[in-house]
Parts: structure tokens; sequence; C-alpha cells
């Protein structure tokens, strides 16, 4: 690329994406290295004649010490098939046995992801016609609805009708932060003091797909990692070049939240591995095993020279 042309094309996309690209963040090992613990998945479907014959989206992961929970997205495989929230047990996060009560709930409830505060379980995910829903649990297996998430512009008016999914909620200082997608068209923010009503903090997405080929098209995010004073976004985007769709896993940063760069070595994997839907779960202070879930569920460890606890 000619140098002129190539400085204007920077300009451009300085100008049309924000700071977000302005300059590609150093990202610790810990939180960007792995390989795989096997050639094959830890978890999947049920297959043929099962609730769960296929399972799809992310699912969400919560550890105490030896004892490991995934919740995850079940149908029968059609595209018009319920999808019904399952849970699987784990001692080890690798060999997981399914909750033999599944299907948890008769409700559509997919994309999920959980946030322990307070004793108390609190779960955000996808529901029919791809609407932000919001459910409760003491136990993680009996689950309350509490609704449609109500979330409102800047001003105040509700968002425009339409798809709001893959809901990603992070909770600092006493503020609620949620990301959500529409139609995959970027990641927008709102934030909630009582978790009833959610306010953008801008209305423009602060995650946008591209400029790079990986994720041109489409991305959603799927978890906020705080580490040394940091925040750490874990998403999925796709260049739409494929059919069906090929997605890579991908990390962005942030100081604040708000203000977003992308890892200069995105993605973490090669598009033709299809990973998505790609979630953290610490081990350590300074040690997470990396889970990819759409539509089987991949562990990755730490590579050796960052095994450490």
């Amino acid at each position: 690329m000619h140098g002129s042309f190539r400085s204007l094309l920077l300009a451009w996309v300085t100008l049309a994406c924000g700071p977000a690209f302005a300059d590609e963040p150093a990202v610790p090992p810990e939180l960007a290295r792995f390989e795989p613990y096997n050639s094959r998945p830890v978890f999947g479907g049920a297959g043929e004649g099962h609730w769960d014959a296929k399972i799809r989206e992310r699912g969400w992961i919560l550890r105490a010490g030896e004892s490991w929970r995934l919740w995850y997205t079940g149908y029968d495989g059609t595209r018009e098939g319920i999808k019904r929230l399952g849970l699987a047990t784990s001692t080890d996060g690798l060999h997981w046995k399914r909750y033999p009560h599944n299907p948890l709930s008769e409700e559509w409830i997919e994309d999920a992801m959980v946030v322990r505060h307070e004793g108390r379980l609190y779960m955000f995910a996808e529901g029919e016609r791809d609407q932000v829903q919001f459910l409760v649990s003491d136990d993680g297996l009996n689950w309350q609805s509490r609704g449609r998430l109500d979330v409102r512009l800047t001003d105040g008016e509700r968002i425009p009708p339409g798809p709001v999914g893959t809901p990603t909620v992070f909770r600092r200082d006493g503020v609620w932060h949620l990301f959500y997608e529409r139609r995959d068209e970027g990641v927008w923010l709102a934030t909630s003091a009582d978790l009833r009503v959610w306010t953008n903090v801008a209305d423009d997405p602060v995650l946008r797909p591209g400029p790079d080929a990986y994720d041109v098209s489409r991305i959603a995010l799927n978890q906020i990692v705080e580490h040394d004073g940091r925040f750490y976004g874990l998403y999925h985007g796709t260049d739409d070049q494929d059919v069906p769709a090929l997605w890579t896993s991908s990390l962005a940063v942030s100081d604040d939240l708000r203000t977003w760069t992308k890892y200069g070595d995105n993605p973490l994997f090669p598009k033709s591995a299809n990973r998505s839907s790609n979630i953290l779960v610490p081990m350590s202070e300074r040690r997470y095993r990396l889970y990819t879930m759409h539509d089987k569920v991949e562990a990755f460890l730490p590579t050796n020279a960052n095994a450490r606890e």
C-alpha cells in the first residue's frame, strides 16, 4: 500500500471509528495465550431425540473451588425449536455431567450469563424474539423471571423496537453496566443503579465491527474481566464471507468501560476454527482458563510459558 494512501486510510478509520482503534494495546499473556486442552469438545449437544440435541450461543461457567457449574442453551437443532436452559456440573471444568432434571425451565432462555451478588445469582439472557430478560435464583436451579430489561436512550426515551441481544452485565462501584448488541451491528452500553431502568451512556455503540476483516461485519460482547486495573472485553465477530458464517474470538481493552481498543493480535484463533462465545474462568489470581461455547464447549489451558499460579 502506498504511503500517502495508507495515511489517508488510517486518518479516515480514526475519524470514522473514534479512539477505539487509535492504538493497539498490550494484553497480558495470561488473558490471551492458550492451548487446547485436547482435540475434542468437553461438552456438546446430547444428540437426536434429546431436548438438547444441540447447544448454541454463549454458556456461562461459575467455579467455586472444585465445584463447577455450566448453564447452557439446548434445543432440538431446528431453527424454530425453543431454546431452553440446561445445567451441567463438574469437579474440574473438563469433565461434565448433565443435571438429571434438565431443562431448568420451559421458557425461552438463550445466550445466558450469570452474576453473583450478595448471595444471589442474577441471570441475563435472550428470550423469545431476541429480547433481553433478567432472572434471579438462590440455588442456580430454580430461576424466577423478572421480565424484560427496560433500556432507555440517553434522553430517557425507550430504545427503538427491535432485537436486543447478548446481554453482558458487569457490576462495579455500585453501578450495573449492561453491554448489548442489536443485530450484531455494534455493542452499546447502558447503566443502572437498581436493575430496573437502564440508560445508555451514549446512543452510539462503544464497540463497532471492523476495521480489520476478521470482525468487519458483525460483533457481540460476551464477558468483561477486570485485571490489573484495566477492563478486558471478550467478544466474537465475523466477516460474513462464508455460509454459514465463521466466527472468531477476540479481545478489547478499556480503562473506563466506555472507550475500547481492540487487541492488535486479534483474533485469538484462525477464522477456520469457527470458535465464538468466548469466556474466561479465573483459576487463581493471575491464571485463567478460556472456553469457547458455540456450538460446542472447548477448553483452553494457559500456555506452558504462562501457566503460573
